[in-house]
């Protein structure tokens, strides 16, 4: 069983509990596995063993290895894709809303890299593990749109490099609550995992990630708002975030504030994705069409 080991230097001020900030830094392991492996003595504060709710201090220095539990391997599934171009390094695909990209615990099947492992038969790269080959970015579940994925290793570490430095261009369409006054707008609050709900992120001016997003106003309605994002970093909810945050959530997004009757899912596209190709030396560029449920919400929303 591999195991993911970490080390943090606290600079900080905070008193934070030792459980909730290592539920922050390895969102992909439970509250309970993290107090398990606490009790364990996997984990040391200045190279001793403590209890979960010992409160970090400045200073401390943290070292914390949980092992990652195994998961059934990856089968091919025929699942039909949405292919927008592929060559022998890289594809790019129109994801459908409600479909997970990658299986983790509840969704080991039915997901894009099913898919993904079918259409390509089985030639993914191996940089994103047994359980994301594949993989260089994410779309939640209910987002719609365009993702790239890289076919080979070199393609995959070329892609990540871009991803990394932002030098990836994305543009997303958004349809939120609320008539929205600016025609642009941009938002720089930084942002990072809830401590109460690990699953949830929040704006953290202290502690939290870089995060930028860009928007502009498309369309007003009578009390909703057709808008365009284009977040410069990448971090997770990102634009869900900063638009809940500018009080203006995203329709049908009940985890940030969005509850709606017009639409089941979270009215969020990924409309267009510009990188780098790996070795065409080219700029590659790629456009999904809205989706129909948030057409069909557009033309609910102008009647």
């Amino acid at each position: 069983m591999a195991s993911v080991k970490r080390e943090f230097r606290i600079q900080d001020e905070t008193t934070v509990r030792l459980d909730l900030f290592l539920a922050e830094r390895f969102p992909e392991a439970s509250r309970t596995r993290i107090q398990e492996v606490i009790l364990a003595g996997s984990v040391l504060v200045n190279g001793k063993i403590v209890k979960a709710h010992y409160k970090i201090r400045p200073g401390d220095w943290i070292t914390a290895e949980i092992e990652e539990k195994e998961m059934p391997e990856n089968r091919p599934e025929d699942i039909p894709l949405k292919i927008l171009y592929e060559d022998q390094d890289l594809l790019a695909v129109d994801k459908p809303a409600g479909m997970v990209v990658h299986p983790a615990c509840g969704n080991l099947e039915h997901t894009l890299v099913n898919a993904l492992l079918y259409h390509t038969r089985n030639e993914l790269s191996s940089l994103g593990g047994g359980v994301r080959p594949g993989i260089v970015h994410r779309l939640d579940k209910d987002t719609s749109g365009v993702m790239v994925v890289a076919k080979n290793d070199f393609a995959h570490r070329h892609l990540a490099k871009q991803f990394k430095k932002h030098s990836v261009v994305k543009t997303y369409e958004a349809i939120v609550k609320g008539v929205v006054q600016h025609d642009e707008m941009k938002c720089e609050e930084p942002v990072g995992r809830s401590f109460l709900n690990r699953k949830k992120v929040v704006v953290k001016p202290s502690g939290g990630k870089e995060a930028c997003t860009y928007f502009r106003v498309i369309e007003r309605f009578s009390n909703a708002t057709h808008v365009e994002a284009k977040p410069v970093t990448g971090r997770t909810h990102q634009v869900r975030v900063h638009l809940a945050h500018l009080g203006y959530p995203i329709l049908g997004d009940s985890f940030y504030g969005g509850e709606s009757r017009l639409i089941l899912r979270h009215a969020l596209h990924a409309k267009m994705l510009e990188v780098d190709h790996p070795k065409q030396r080219q700029r590659m560029r790629w456009v999904s069409e809205l989706a129909p449920d948030m057409t069909q919400l557009i033309v609910a929303l102008r009647g």
